[in-house]
């Protein structure tokens, strides 16, 4: 049997921006998608803090160190600029592997650099 665990989580991430007329996905600094194990184009979810809103989309990398974290396309209208998110990536694995799992936590500042990890 395969679980889906939680492999990653961006957390109280702030946004930085919204671009409605984008195609759609939540464009993250390089930084933030490294540390998180996410690579771009995969999919993630995002929780909104300040609205409850969750929706599914896909990463696009921004600058390395820019901070940034912004949603395009459809997902613009889910925040606004200051909005805490929460981003998430999700792995496949064995039994035995999920019964020993531990996921990425980068939690980050206001201004989206990390504070600290946990593995």
């Amino acid at each position: 049997m395969q679980r889906t665990m939680l492999k990653s989580k961006i957390h109280r991430a702030t946004l930085t921006g919204t671009a409605l007329d984008y195609e759609g996905s939540i464009t993250v600094d390089e930084d933030l998608l490294d540390m998180a194990d996410i690579l771009p184009g995969e999919q993630v979810q995002v929780l909104n803090l300040s609205n409850a809103a969750r929706f599914i989309t896909y990463a696009i990398v921004a600058p390395p160190g820019s901070g940034t974290v912004l949603l395009n396309g459809p997902a613009a209208r889910l925040g606004v600029v200051g909005d805490k998110v929460i981003i998430l990536s999700y792995t496949s694995v064995s039994e035995e592997e999920a019964k020993k799992h531990k996921p990425k936590v980068i939690i980050v500042d206001e201004k989206n650099r990390p504070l600290e990890n946990k593995a």
